[in-house]
């Protein structure tokens, strides 16, 4: 038992590390500078920009990640007992 334990642990920081170091790999540098504003009047729209996502997509899928592992250690704790 204590075996499938350490197990699980050891495959969740694997897991957790792979997608950290993806995550900070996929970091950029400073982009180009944004093109002149060449309107004569000064008072166009220019849109919002997106909201970046990356952060809260990896916090997402590292909850569902545990949630699911959870669920899969209650599973078989209730095998055992049977």
């Amino acid at each position: 038992m204590k075996f499938i334990i350490r197990k699980c642990w050891f495959v969740g920081f694997v897991f957790f590390f792979i997608i950290l170091t993806t995550s900070l790999m996929a970091q950029s540098g400073p982009g180009a500078p944004p093109p002149p504003d060449h309107s004569s009047s000064g008072t166009e729209n220019k849109g919002g920009r997106g909201a970046p996502i990356g952060g809260g997509t990896l916090i997402l899928i590292g909850l569902a990640a545990a949630y699911g592992g959870k669920k899969i250690y209650d599973l078989k704790q209730e095998n055992l007992e049977e």
